[in-house]
């Protein structure tokens, strides 16, 4: 079992969840009740990462902030900011990936809360962001913890973005699912069974609790209606 590779997925699970999450809620909120031009372009574009293969998306990312390019340089120079082949760089490529993860579960919750709970609120003089806290946050926490566990559970299996973006340095970008690959090639299958073990254990535990706060929001929807 290497520890330390899987320390290094949880802390980058838990710096991209502490990321995202707020982020999305905004992104989300936004998505569920406004219409604007460009909205659908928009959506499609958040989705893009469930299609589009992490390799490439890794690739993509090596190219703009790599040593040679204009923009890492320029991070580099001016800020001391390297984030190919260090942990900053799997930040934000799996920010980057893990971005429908966290943003379509609390948008479908936000779209799940009656209209008229929300314009009550507004009659009785609350404001905004009163409302938010108050009323719709509570109401769209099983959108929130769907997220959030979608969202971290899918950062530990992350393989082809972080070994573009990371490379494979112990320490620093070794992940656990490198952790797994390093050790397949070493013809060392009982590590590999025991880290692939608990990734798979979790991923159950992931998708039954995810499926049963989907239900639960699918009940709340149709007494809110």
């Amino acid at each position: 079992m290497d520890w330390q590779a899987l320390w290094l997925s949880g802390k980058l699970a838990l710096v991209t969840v502490l990321i995202l999450l707020p982020l999305s809620i905004l992104a989300a909120r936004m998505l569920a009740y406004r219409q604007f031009r460009g909205k659908s372009l928009i959506e499609a574009l958040i989705m893009v990462p469930l299609v589009l293969p992490p390799t490439v998306v890794g690739y993509y990312l090596l190219v703009s902030f790599g040593s040679q390019s204009v923009l890492g340089v320029w991070l580099r120079d001016t800020f001391g900011i390297e984030l190919v082949f260090h942990f900053s760089g799997l930040v934000l490529a799996s920010v980057l990936v893990n971005i429908p993860f966290a943003i379509q579960p609390i948008q479908r919750a936000f779209e799940a809360i009656p209209m008229d709970v929300r314009d009550a609120a507004a009659c009785c003089g609350m404001s905004r962001f009163n409302i938010l806290t108050r009323i719709e946050l509570p109401m769209i926490w099983p959108g929130l913890v769907t997220a959030l566990v979608l969202t971290f559970s899918h950062v530990l299996g992350e393989f082809g973005v972080v070994l573009m973006m990371g490379g494979n340095i112990s320490g620093e970008t070794k992940t656990i699912s490198i952790a797994i690959y390093d050790s397949v090639q070493a013809f060392d299958f009982d590590s590999a069974g025991a880290m692939s073990l608990i990734l798979l254990l979790f991923a159950i535990s992931a998708l039954a609790l995810t499926t049963s706060l989907s239900r639960r929001m699918g009940g709340s929807h149709g007494r809110g209606h």
